[in-house]
């Protein structure tokens, strides 16, 4: 099976006048990019802003993307969410809100990775670091990643969870497929 990796990060800067940087537009395009021509599929919540724009770079580069969303059927999703429905492969309606649709994004992946973010991209983050998952965070984006490094020692609590910290889009991606594919490895051995 192709490696999941979920790109989490803000639907929208409210900071920054509704709008998130071109920087990080960017940067989210080019984790996208990446984890397509890495051969995976991209996860996210089916929303505009940085999840929008790194669907963008996959399927710009031939890659398969999966969103989740809140809403429980396309209208609410449309209507209700405005949320986008172009550069999606597959969009599963969860019905269950955003810290619902928030569990079940982060948890049908095999790595996660943090871009900017506020506090549904911080919901994001606990909920993988909790579980024991494999964590990308892109560092100078902004936001909830560039204060990861604190939250983990704030929370002092020993979950399992690899943290990556990275700058580069190509590297973040290649570090976790590292990560997947040992853990990978070790259930292979035990089934």
């Amino acid at each position: 099976m192709k490696p999941k990796i979920g790109v989490m990060g803000s639907a929208v800067e409210k900071g920054t006048g509704g709008k998130i940087t071109s920087s990080v537009k960017k940067l989210s395009y080019q984790v996208g990019r990446e984890i397509a021509r890495h051969n995976c599929i991209l996860v996210n919540g089916a929303c505009q802003g940085i999840p929008y724009d790194a669907s963008r770079g996959a399927k710009d580069n031939d890659g398969f993307v999966i969103g989740i969303s809140p809403a429980g059927n396309l209208e609410e999703h449309v209507r209700r969410y405005k949320f986008p429905t172009e550069c999606y492969d597959v969009i599963i309606f969860t019905g269950f809100g955003f810290k619902g649709r928030n569990v079940v994004n982060v948890t049908n992946c095999d790595a996660v990775i943090i871009i900017s973010g506020r506090v549904g991209t911080l919901n994001e983050f606990t909920i993988a670091y909790d579980e024991g998952q494999i964590i990308g965070v892109l560092t100078g984006s902004g936001g909830i990643a560039d204060h990861i490094k604190q939250m983990i020692r704030i929370m002092n609590k020993k979950t399992g969870a690899c943290v990556i910290f990275d700058r580069d889009a190509h590297s973040l991606v290649k570090r976790l497929l590292r990560e997947i594919a040992k853990r990978n490895k070790v259930i292979n051995l035990r089934v």
